[in-house]
């Protein structure tokens, strides 16, 4: 029954952590009209949950020094709750002052579910890092769909603010693990463990794994429907077809973790997708994107299963719960600077050029520079700092 309850709970923070980062997009032209908010202030409403992942994240193993993991994990909901429904305040201070603390608690949850894998659950990893990975997108695809409908019902404030609800619900189921999660006492220094952490070099080729997936993610996010406008599609039909890689991004992300923690050595794995994500993005840069519908497809369940797999070798990795934490924390700091800047290189790029060439090179880039820390990162090995 305990064990269940565990479960159910790491299955619903997971499905906490990005609802309210999705559900911004759907609904910019409406806050743009109610508040008169720029184009840039308007982005910021995006790049803060990533500037908050950056910096917070290798803080977190402070936090478990003093909460345990389970009061972090509840922290996290908290301030989850609080910032989505500060949102929804008749003002635009609290919409941003909302974001910031709402993107401090996903950083928390994003760090701590593989070091909770990795204490709870260290036979099971693939299947645990596959369910709470594909949660995650799951929670996505459902913010982004259902926010406008909420906000016709709603308003946008409302909707923005409804994402409270859920982070509750998620909370009271997770109240009672607080019973079993006393603080950690640790034993060696954490500063010293951290610096230890940063020289070591499989530390920072999982970090620039965690960085360089995440940042092709982002740029897929912000950029695909007006690629695939530009090809000739209107944009109901780029907006669809955004969505349809969302989706398959859920599948992906169920599949390939649990599929690459059978094996000790995960570089096959990574040459795998290398090699589908090349055909997709060479698919989709084909004149007129002929079969978009199927490279959008492969394309999202390809970057779904890359995340799900660059969570999993924050577990495999790492030779203790205590590791986990702290690399996940430093992988995902390194990750999401990197993707925070992901789309608007990729804009850059594309305003002075005028034309795809250049940012696709970027994503090609991006994907020759993945698979060669990947192959270094999916080699047999563990991390062991101040140990």
């Amino acid at each position: 029954m305990q064990r269940g309850l565990l479960i159910l709970g790491i299955l619903l923070i997971s499905l906490n952590l990005r609802p309210a980062l999705a559900s911004v997009g759907p609904l910019v032209e409406s806050i743009r009209g109610a508040t008169g908010l720029s184009n840039a202030a308007l982005g910021l409403l995006t790049t803060l949950p990533l500037l908050a992942f950056g910096l917070v994240s290798a803080l977190t193993p402070l936090a478990t020094r003093r909460l345990g993991t389970e009061g972090a994990l509840a922290a996290a909901l908290s301030l989850v709750a609080v910032g989505t429904l500060a949102r929804a305040a008749p003002s635009t201070a609290p919409l941003f002052g909302g974001t910031v603390l709402f993107g401090v608690g996903i950083a928390l949850g994003n760090v701590l579910l593989p070091s909770l894998v990795k204490r709870d659950f260290p036979e099971h990893s693939g299947v645990m890092t596959s369910l709470y990975s594909s949660g995650i997108g799951a929670g996505a695809a459902i913010g982004a769909g259902t926010t406008v409908p909420l906000a016709g019902v709603l308003g946008w404030r409302g909707a923005l603010g409804a994402w409270a609800v859920p982070a509750v619900a998620a909370l009271l189921v997770w109240l009672p693990q607080l019973r079993a999660g006393a603080p950690a006492r640790a034993s060696y220094n954490i500063g010293d463990s951290l610096r230890a952490l940063a020289r070591s070099s499989l530390a920072w080729q999982v970090a620039l794994f965690m960085g360089l997936q995440s940042l092709t993610f982002y740029i897929a996010l912000a950029w695909l429907p007006g690629f695939l406008q530009a090809r000739g599609f209107d944009p109901a039909a780029a907006g669809g077809l955004l969505a349809l890689s969302q989706v398959m991004g859920v599948a992906g992300s169920a599949v390939v973790p649990t599929w690459a923690a059978r094996r000790a050595d995960q570089r096959r794995t990574i040459c795998l997708l290398a090699l589908v994500e090349g055909t997709a993005l060479a698919g989709l840069a084909w004149p007129g994107a002929p079969l978009a519908s199927l490279w959008v497809s492969v394309l999202g369940f390809v970057l779904g299963g890359t995340f799900g797999l660059a969570l999993l070798l924050l577990v495999l990795r790492a030779a203790d719960a205590e590791t986990a934490t702290e690399l996940s924390g430093m992988a995902q700091s390194v990750g999401y600077l990197v993707a925070a800047a992901g789309p608007a290189v990729f804009g850059l790029l594309h305003d002075l050029t005028g034309g795809w060439a250049a940012p696709l090179a970027l994503l090609a880039f991006a994907l020759v520079a993945k698979t060669a820390v990947g192959l270094r990162a999916g080699r047999p090995g563990q991390i062991r700092p101040g140990r």
